[in-house]
């Protein structure tokens, strides 16, 4: 198949060097941007004169036509053309004739991939805004549920205070509505069409750049041109968003694996999103978590090989930037799955609120409320501190914990104990009191939930 750039080479080029020069097994997904692209570009040339009306009615027309076949299915791509842009290009002329060879005219392959480029991935973030939203329904819906649910809150993974479950879920909810911030940023600076910059310097013609983009929905025009072509700062952006929303669900999913293992027993998770063991019957494996926890890792790679890529690049286009599509797509659609497996997974599944506060009774985690019950009472916190150990200690040695010891034990460390003491370090108590804002009482919680449902109007 002729090349593009045939003319200045008139050598073939090996068969093993087009394999290794090609894109259009990646880039073949931009499609419906690198034609809707083309539409746009055709109507900018027609108003402004560079060609005739009826040339650039016919481009649109055509190349409307490649994209309704494209969609049907009667036109297939042909994988043995470089790239999306020589497929749609050949397609268009084979159809048209010198028509079709006018609609490359003020432009070049570098701003075209660069605006085919920024359309596609401006959709993507759209979607995945979409998919963080439904997980974040699915967490309201867990918080609701459960919204006075007593767990142990853990630092260094050991037992420390009793919290709500629903508060530990909300953890997650305000994470990812700063992934969402950070998606929305992302976006903003990705919606400035490239197009018009040409190959590197602009062109001779005199094109209207402002009224392309506004035909695709951009906010602003690239403001110099060997920017406009070379620039991928919204690929570094938009993995490092992703990246982060993988981390967070990876934190999220590694709670998930624990709380749903027999040492732990918070939740069960539903059978649609677990998998058996092929020798254990009695195995029930989240492995819809272990993969997400997984799969984060191949999301950061993407993050690194993009930076790689770019870090010693010169002005402006380099081949290398073909680079640039194959982590950008792999990290979209790894954050895709994993984000539609995991709304449902936690929307479906199930909290277990006695082995929750089971758990919280015997880790001793009143142990503060203990010791500010003292302090109340006029001892100092160092003190406090000293003897509520030294009590707990004695709970361990015995088999108690703090709400079974009895009354007459607590009196032989201080007269300072009251009638009072077991209604202060109650777990419920305890959640209760903690009313600083973004605590952990139920008005907090309320107010938290609130808060997440108006961030999502």
């Amino acid at each position: 198949m002729a090349k593009l750039w045939a003319g200045r080479v008139s050598g073939e080029t090996s068969s093993i060097a087009d394999d290794f020069n090609s894109s259009i097994s990646f880039d073949s997904r931009m499609y419906v941007q690198d034609i809707t692209g083309s539409m746009a570009h055709a109507a900018m040339l027609g108003a402004t004169g560079i060609l005739s009306q009826k040339e650039a009615d016919t481009l649109i027309d055509g190349l409307q036509g490649v994209l309704e076949d494209l969609q049907s299915g009667a036109l297939q791509i042909d994988l043995s053309c470089e790239d999306i842009h020589m497929f749609v290009e050949q397609v268009l002329t084979g159809r048209l004739g010198d028509v079709g060879k006018k609609l490359h005219t003020a432009r070049s392959r570098n701003d075209q991939v660069a605006l085919d480029l920024r359309m596609y991935l401006r959709s993507e973030v759209d979607e995945i805004t979409g998919l963080i939203k439904n997980l974040l329904g699915a967490i309201l819906h867990q918080a609701e549920e459960n919204k006075t649910v007593i767990m142990p809150g853990y630092t260094h993974l050991q037992r420390a205070q009793p919290i709500l479950f629903s508060h530990h879920l909300l953890c997650y909810a305000m994470m990812l509505l700063r992934d969402l911030d950070r998606l929305r940023d992302c976006r903003k600076r990705m919606n400035v069409s490239p197009i018009g910059c040409c190959a590197l310097a602009g062109t001779t013609y005199p094109t209207d750049r402002r009224m392309e983009a506004k035909a695709l929905g951009f906010d602003d025009v690239a403001k110099n041109s060997l920017d406009g072509v070379s620039d991928r700062d919204f690929c570094v952006e938009l993995l490092s968003c992703l990246a982060t929303v993988m981390m967070h669900l990876s934190r999220f999913s590694e709670e998930l694996i624990l709380w749903s293992s027999w040492e732990f027993q918070f939740i069960s998770l539903s059978d649609a999103y677990t998998t058996g063991s092929s020798i254990m019957p009695q195995k029930k494996n989240p492995d819809m978590a272990e993969l997400t926890r997984g799969k984060t890792g191949r999301v950061y790679g993407d993050l690194m090989a993009m930076l790689t890529t770019l870090k010693g690049l010169p002005l402006a286009y380099n081949k290398d930037m073909q680079e640039d599509k194959e982590a950008v797509f792999d990290a979209v659609d790894t954050v895709k799955m994993c984000l539609k497996v995991f709304a449902p997974m936690v929307e479906t599944m199930t909290a277990k609120p006695e082995n929750m506060k089971k758990a919280a009774q015997g880790g001793f985690i009143n142990a503060t409320d203990l010791a500010d019950y003292l302090v109340k009472k006029g001892l100092p916190f160092r003190s406090a501190y000293k003897l509520s150990g030294q009590i707990v200690a004695q709970c361990i040695r015995e088999g108690k914990v703090l709400e079974t010891l009895p009354f007459s034990e607590y009196q032989k460390y201080s007269s300072l104990f009251g009638e009072d003491l077991y209604e202060e370090i109650s777990l419920e108590t305890c959640v209760g009191k903690r009313i600083s804002e973004g605590g952990t009482s139920l008005a907090s919680v309320e107010a938290q939930i609130d808060y997440v449902k108006q961030m999502l109007v």
